[in-house]
């Protein structure tokens, strides 16, 4: 069994930042990576994220390129998602997840989810 306890959403106002994290624990030794997807209100989930198992290599949905920044403690095992200038479009549901396979865009790829941590952005 794998654990995500994540942690750091809430409300802010646009343009403001927030950090979101993840800690993984319990079988985590089949893990390729961690990263995040999120879904709003009436939308499908999409991904936003990911860090693979070593830490140094990254991926981002290509709208969120230069707002996001995803890094990994190896010592922990904890993910870090560093939102900036954050718009009400981003508004949403934050899964940390824990991938399986190295195809980090796809759900599919997907081995755990976590309960999801909730992000407001509104005047």
């Amino acid at each position: 069994q794998v654990q995500l306890a994540e942690s750091g959403g809430g409300s802010v106002q646009p343009g403001n930042s927030l950090t979101l994290s993840c800690d993984a624990s319990g079988r985590t030794e089949r893990a390729v990576g961690m990263g995040w997807f999120r879904q709003a209100p009436g939308k499908e989930r999409e991904f936003v994220a990911a860090v693979d198992s070593s830490g140094r290599r990254t991926y981002y949905a290509d709208s969120l390129k230069g707002r996001f920044t995803i890094s990994k403690t190896n010592a922990k095992n904890t993910a870090y998602l560093q939102m900036n200038s954050l718009k009400p479009e981003d508004t949403a549901l934050y899964y940390c997840v824990l991938y399986i396979r190295g195809f980090y865009s796809s759900a599919g790829s997907v081995g755990s989810w976590g309960q999801g941590t909730q992000v407001n952005v509104s005047s």
